[in-house]
């Protein structure tokens, strides 16, 4: 599958939505609605799942392997700063099984972007 230039811009403007919300969620006390909400849910799964999206995009709309390379390396970096950054957020701390939900869901979504380009379009099943 190979992406049109207009189709990897919206990639591109998905991952940055994606940054945004979780380094707003990252940073939010545990005591704000938010966090109350997503409670429900585990922490290390949503973080699973949003660090898949920040680890597939990339792959999607880079157009060479030394910019999803490096955009996916940020966002390892960034999953750690964030975590540390916890420290300091009321209610919130630096958890392990957090971080290494991070970079388990950057790693699945490389291999699921990668997979993803290689399946031609329009090819039967």
């Amino acid at each position: 599958m190979r992406l049109s230039g207009r189709q990897r811009r919206l990639a591109w403007w998905l991952w940055v939505a994606f940054l945004c919300l979780v380094v707003v969620g990252s940073l939010l006390p545990a005591t704000s609605p938010a966090i109350a909400f997503l409670s429900r849910i585990s922490d290390t799964l949503l973080h699973f799942l949003a660090y898949i999206a920040l680890g597939l995009l990339p792959v999607l709309w880079a157009k060479r392997r030394q910019q999803a390379i490096l955009s996916v390396l940020a966002v390892v970096a960034l999953g750690l700063a964030l975590e540390f950054a916890q420290t300091f957020v009321p209610g919130r701390a630096f958890e392990l099984n957090d971080f290494l939900a991070d970079d388990l869901g950057v790693l699945s979504g490389v291999l699921l972007g990668v997979l993803l380009l290689r399946i031609p379009i329009g090819s039967p099943h």
